[in-house]
């Protein structure tokens, strides 16, 4: 059994990186020039900065990327899917014990010493009395029963289609993923914000950092819903951590409605 901690996950950019499209589909919007103008002229910043700016991103769906991920758990894949503007490949759930892949789980480090008394009852051949005995298993102990469980299961023929019924979700996922730049865009608010799981957020913030580097004109202000809106969009459910460091939606209503309050009084 491989057993790997969160956040140290890896993500690879497979294709990608290119701003042209959202350069000409920026220029398309903007300009009167004909087509074959638009195809031949060169990458304009400040035109792709400007309907950014604008709230435009039906433009930056020409750009399409590819990552490759793998070391996360099936925790995380579940979330990720909810993302459905968006292609994936995932890769079986079967460990496939006949050469092809390990028993692979993802933990937290602060589970990782966690265990829990397991009452088992040990009958006497002789005197057949049954004594409780109490036996401490922790998060690697009980994946290390699943996966001999699954091994037992393998050699006496059931098919592994059945067997990974019992896998946990702790169970590491590899995966292909492509979403176009917009899609990527609203994905980051959700799960670049300190209020996403620890996991997927780990790869959120990788994933922009590969997007950063290869597309820095259209990913520069890409991140959690605050650094995007100025504000924070939780409101009541705000993060702790961001507690007196970002303006809640509903104190930023407010502080507009006073002052278009103190405009008007003062016309």
């Amino acid at each position: 059994m491989n057993a790997n901690r969160v956040g140290n996950g890896k993500v690879v950019l497979i294709y990608g990186g290119g701003q042209s499209f959202t350069g000409m589909a920026a220029s398309f919007c903007r300009s009167e020039k004909e087509l074959d103008e638009i195809v031949a002229s060169e990458y304009n910043k400040n035109l792709v900065r400007t309907i950014l700016n604008s709230g435009h991103l039906a433009a930056t769906e020409f750009d399409y990327y590819i990552f490759g991920i793998e070391g996360y758990s099936r925790v995380t894949e579940v979330q990720l899917v909810r993302k459905r503007l968006a292609s994936y490949l995932i890769k079986s759930g079967r460990v496939n014990k006949h050469g092809k892949r390990d028993f692979s789980i993802i933990i937290p480090d602060k589970l990782e010493d966690f265990a829990v008394d397991i009452p088992i009852y040990i009958e006497d051949d002789i005197t057949h009395e049954t004594t409780k005995h109490d036996l401490s298993l922790n998060a690697l102990d009980i994946a290390a029963i699943i996966e001999a469980w699954y091994d037992k299961g393998v050699a006496l023929g059931y098919n592994e289609e059945d067997l990974r019924y019992l896998k946990p979700q702790a169970t590491e996922f590899k995966a292909i993923i492509g979403m176009n730049a917009h899609a990527l865009l609203d994905w980051f608010k959700i799960r670049c914000c300190k209020n996403a799981q620890t996991e997927i957020r780990d790869l959120a913030n990788k994933m922009l950092s590969l997007c950063k580097q290869v597309s820095p004109d259209v990913f520069e202000d890409a991140g959690p819903s605050c650094k995007v809106l100025g504000y924070c969009p939780e409101n009541k459910y705000q993060n702790p951590q961001c507690y007196g460091k970002m303006i809640k939606k509903e104190d930023a209503l407010r502080v507009l409605k006073d002052y278009y309050k103190s405009s008007n009084t003062d016309t």
